[in-house]
């Protein structure tokens, strides 16, 4: 414990004398987040002084060895960085599908090789991912998938399509289930690894009803992969794949935890009709029982102690109450929230980001599926 006191005492005056008060106050949009990569440019000098120094110490990556650019920390010492960093109000310093889903998996199915090769570079900030898995046929049942890769000998070549590919045009790499083999549905699947500015790789932006969109289609033409960007063994591609699920559903269901400091309610402020009064104060009541949820899940995650299907049920939850904070938010604000252009709106982003949450139930897995993952797995019951 006194060792756990000096940790908290040395990385509150770190903390103190190396976040930049820019770095203090809560991003105002998606635009803030700094994302990393080949062709990212930092908004400000102190985001870019911000990640220089989380990253010189393996705090982006606080809890992976310090071997691939991590900070070597052990549970409880992550978990007091994070809650120092929340007490000052300090951003995340990079914001990464390499961090939260590529990562993970490589830590466990990837070869020493590939571990010092891409860890590093993700925890710096070096190499933007994006995550080739559903395609226009194969969504939820996502072992459907048909994207095509052959033999060459030395390296594969690779033909399909992926769909919903988040930010697939802003990407360095992808990191991209693909078809091996024709004799099993999930034993015939391959993850590999390949640079986006490969020959034959293009994306197309999809428009969503908010008016801005993450996601694209993706499509690759003759794409040479080398052989050793191939992420554990031949065929066994789905083992890798449902593991990075697991993380993605894990960082998805963050959605449920307010990047806000303060309850909902304090945030919106004084509400007359006593009836959304009511449900403002059920929703925060919910929040935190939320968050007290998620911390119990992350501490059985890292002791290996959490149940396999359990990022199910922080999907569902986190999504379903990203739905109703923005909801919520919508109903308080009455008619002004659903300005669309005006400066007064910031460009209508009360509105966009209600639409944008219509998406929270589909992607990283539909609710249903989840529902049956849970209803199944969790709960045992009988099949329909």
């Amino acid at each position: 414990m006194a060792d756990l006191d000096t940790f908290r005492s040395t990385t509150r005056d770190w903390l103190e004398a190396n976040c930049p008060a820019e770095m203090r106050v809560p991003m105002k949009s998606e635009k803030d987040a700094c994302w990393g990569g080949r062709t990212f440019v930092f908004q400000s000098e102190a985001q870019k002084q911000w990640l220089k120094a989380m990253a010189g110490r393996g705090w982006t990556v606080p809890d992976w060895p310090s071997a691939y650019g991590g900070g070597g920390l052990n549970p409880a010492e992550t978990k007091i960085l994070k809650e120092e960093m929340a007490a000052i109000g300090a951003r995340s310093p990079l914001t990464s599908f390499g961090i939260s889903m590529l990562g993970p998996a490589l830590l466990k199915f990837g070869t020493e090789e590939q571990k010092k090769h891409y860890l590093g570079q993700i925890a710096r900030g070096e190499i933007r991912w994006c995550q080739g898995y559903s395609e226009p046929g194969a969504g939820s049942d996502l072992a459907g998938l048909q994207t095509k890769a052959e033999d060459q000998g030395d390296h594969y070549l690779v033909n399909g399509q992926k769909v919903w590919t988040s930010y697939a045009d802003e990407a360095d790499w992808i990191f991209c289930l693909v078809r091996t083999s024709t004799e099993s549905k999930h034993q015939g699947i391959s993850f590999v690894l390949f640079d986006m500015a490969s020959p034959g790789v293009s994306t197309r932006p999809i428009l969503l009803i908010s008016g801005n969109s993450p996601f694209c289609e993706t499509f690759f033409d003759d794409v040479k992969v080398p052989k050793d960007q191939l992420v554990g063994e031949e065929n066994r591609g789905w083992d890798v794949a449902k593991y990075l699920l697991g993380h993605e559903r894990e960082m998805i269901s963050g959605m449920g935890l307010s990047g806000e400091r303060q309850a909902l309610g304090a945030t919106i402020g004084p509400i007359d009709d006593p009836i959304l009064r009511a449900e403002i104060a059920a929703f925060d009541v919910d929040s935190l029982a939320f968050a007290a949820m998620s911390e119990r899940f992350i501490d059985q995650l890292k002791a290996g102690d959490a149940h396999p299907a359990f990022p199910s049920v922080m999907k569902y939850a986190g999504t379903e109450l990203n739905k109703r904070r923005h909801e919520l938010i919508i109903a308080a604000g009455g008619s002004d929230t659903l300005e669309w252009d005006s400066d007064r709106s910031r460009g209508g982003k009360a509105a966009r980001d209600w639409l944008r949450t219509k998406a929270n139930s589909i992607e990283g897995g539909t609710s249903e599926v989840q529902l049956g993952i849970v209803a199944k797995h969790i709960l045992r019951l009988p099949g329909a």
